[in-house]
């Protein structure tokens, strides 16, 4: 393909307009139960997904909607540099659910950037490296930070259709987020 000219557009101008009230936490709209979004693959669509997620936690004080669009952006970028979501034409969906106690975020990618397969009847589960919060650390950040800070997490252990969680209580007594402040 030939290149192609750059050009500049609102990232607002990518959602459709019924899903556009999903980036507006000032949106009077009613109470969600469930908010799910399919992203496309570019690191560029990132301040999309920190609006979505951001929005999703609109009703909670800045702490907290700081933390959730900081674990959930984590799992975005986790899609996009460790799965075929990043490669061109590629996917990720994130799917925010609301209960009493908290929001749970899932992101589900198109799978191991190298087509890899889990046997059936197998689970290959993610494991946060515990050296990833080190300072030097060059990688493992994401999941390291996942682990840490939210009230729990994990993921479906399936690498060609793999679903990463986490949930985050709204009260963050006790969390080291709210410890650190």
């Amino acid at each position: 393909m030939p290149p192609l000219p750059e050009v500049t557009l609102p990232l607002g101008e990518l959602v459709p307009r019924r899903c556009r009230h999903y980036f507006n936490p000032h949106a009077r709209r009613a109470h969600y139960k469930v908010r799910s979004y399919e992203f496309g693959s570019s690191p560029q669509l990132m301040p999309l997904v920190r609006a979505f997620l951001d929005a999703s936690a609109a009703e909670r004080d800045a702490d907290y909607r700081y933390l959730f669009t900081l674990l959930g952006s984590e799992l975005a970028a986790n899609a996009l540099t460790h799965s075929r979501s990043g490669r061109p034409f590629g996917t990720f969906t994130l799917r925010c659910e609301r209960s009493r106690t908290g929001l749970r975020l899932t992101c589900t990618d198109q799978g191991h950037p190298d087509g890899r397969t889990t046997p059936e009847g197998q689970r290959e589960y993610l494991v946060a490296d515990p050296a990833g919060l080190d300072v030097g650390a060059e990688s493992g950040r994401g999941l390291a930070l996942v682990d840490a800070l939210a009230t729990s997490w994990g993921d479906n252990g399936i690498a060609d259709h793999r679903q990463v969680w986490f949930f985050l209580a709204y009260d963050l007594t006790g969390n080291p987020w709210a410890t650190a402040a």
